[in-house]
């Protein structure tokens, strides 16, 4: 009996280099930690990443993005050496992108469209991967013009991949008009989301959202609370599409609980806007579980990063509490923060139960006291009372006949 060998063979990757510039103006960032985020977003994308060149400059060169002597730097280094692709640590100009390329002579990616293309090799439903589309062509449109040579030269790839592969050779125009096509589907996602956000809101249904950054273990606690198979993994930006699930504590109370779409340092804006609806429901939510990963040497920049985003979507002012993450994995001094914490790990199971607490505790603070009588008949209005509201005392009074009940409860 003869056998059959079927040869496998791996597409080889692209090798890129990283090109970042560290501005003396740019106190908001930590330079080193965006440099080894923008190797892990690489490496996302497949890429082997042979050589980071990085400079100290005051500003950004507004031609070539790094100065001169950096550029003829990085130039002889690919010219002796096999490079395909080089990175940049920050969104480019049409003018860098064209000058870098016309000068080393090999497809140049920024930071954002690095970004984009991880969200569309992620994106799985429907309104996920419009709102990738709606992105690559919000950040192709100003772009189009003298993209030509270097779009030309991609030859597949990094950069071509995703649904704004086939939206190149589009003019304006076109670009335009799919835009207002995707605008309007999503408005109409959008607009159901609302009409449910409502009715919960009318029903006085409690809303928690997961926030944190990119694989700080968001969805490892949602599965973990709720029993959803969420996709988790330990990959950047896991989850883009919003995930909702309904989860019960204190033996009854009803809540809705939301995974969002992890954030990053630098998040392009054309993202935020494309990704609004993600959010949307962390926006309307009672309270935010803010995920960390306390095992990350930089969790404290990354926890200040999510804060900082937070407040430019006007979400400062919602009730926070804090699930420092991967206790298993932490090597470092136990984390702590001014609001309420746990320092916990998504694969201890009497962690899950601590987690359970905290949200028990904050949901207490978040919501009103009330006292109330309810006669041993009224059977709707204790069911009632026992799923909406947080019931801390149950006592049935024998000479009145009725149950005495203390509790929170929303408004």
């Amino acid at each position: 009996m003869s056998r059959s060998h079927t040869k496998t063979t791996a597409k080889p990757k692209e090798r890129a280099i990283l090109i970042g510039v560290n501005e003396n103006s740019e106190k908001q960032f930590d330079f080193d930690s965006t440099m080894h985020e923008l190797n892990a977003l690489s490496k996302t994308c497949q890429l082997d990443v042979e050589m980071s060149f990085t400079q100290n400059r005051e500003n950004i060169d507004h031609k070539y993005y790094v100065g001169k002597g950096k550029l003829d730097e990085i130039k002889a280094y690919v010219e002796h050496n096999d490079v395909d692709v080089a990175v940049t640590n920050d969104e480019l100009t049409t003018a860098q992108s064209k000058t870098l390329n016309g000068n080393l002579n090999i497809k140049i990616i920024d930071r954002t469209q690095l970004i984009l293309e991880i969200f569309a090799l992620r994106a799985r439903s429907k309104e996920g991967k419009l709102q990738v589309e709606l992105a690559q062509l919000d950040y192709l449109l100003p772009r189009l013009q003298g993209h030509g040579r270097s779009l030309s030269r991609l030859g597949g790839g990094i950069g071509t991949r995703g649904p704004g592969e086939t939206k190149l050779e589009m003019d304006r125009r076109h670009i335009r008009t799919r835009m207002n096509e995707i605008k309007h589907q999503l408005q109409t996602v959008v607009d159901h989301r609302e009409r449910y956000r409502n009715q919960r809101e009318q029903n006085k249904v409690y809303q928690v959202a997961l926030v944190g950054y990119t694989n700080a273990g968001k969805s490892s606690w949602f599965n973990a609370l709720t029993d959803a198979e969420t996709y988790e993994k330990d990959k950047l930006f896991a989850t883009l599409d919003p995930k909702t699930r309904q989860l019960q504590i204190n033996d009854g109370f009803n809540m809705i609980i939301s995974d969002t779409v992890g954030f990053i340092q630098k998040l392009p804006t054309t993202l935020i806007a494309a990704f609004k609806s993600t959010l949307e429901e962390a926006k309307g939510a009672d309270l935010l579980l803010h995920v960390v990963d306390s095992s990350h040497k930089e969790y404290r920049t990354q926890f200040d990063t999510v804060n900082r985003i937070l407040n430019d979507l006007d979400m400062e002012g919602i009730p926070q509490a804090i699930i420092f993450n991967k206790k298993d994995l932490c090597n470092q001094a136990i984390p702590s923060a001014a609001e309420p914490s746990v320092f916990v790990s998504a694969r201890d199971e009497g962690d899950v139960e601590k987690v359970k607490e905290l949200l028990y505790e904050q949901i207490q603070e978040t919501l009103d006291y009330y006292e109330e009588h309810v006669d041993s008949s009224d059977a709707k209005r204790l069911y009632y009372l026992k799923q909406h509201t947080l019931v801390t005392e149950l006592i049935f009074n024998e000479d009145t006949n009725q149950y005495d009940i203390k509790g929170y409860a929303k408004d």
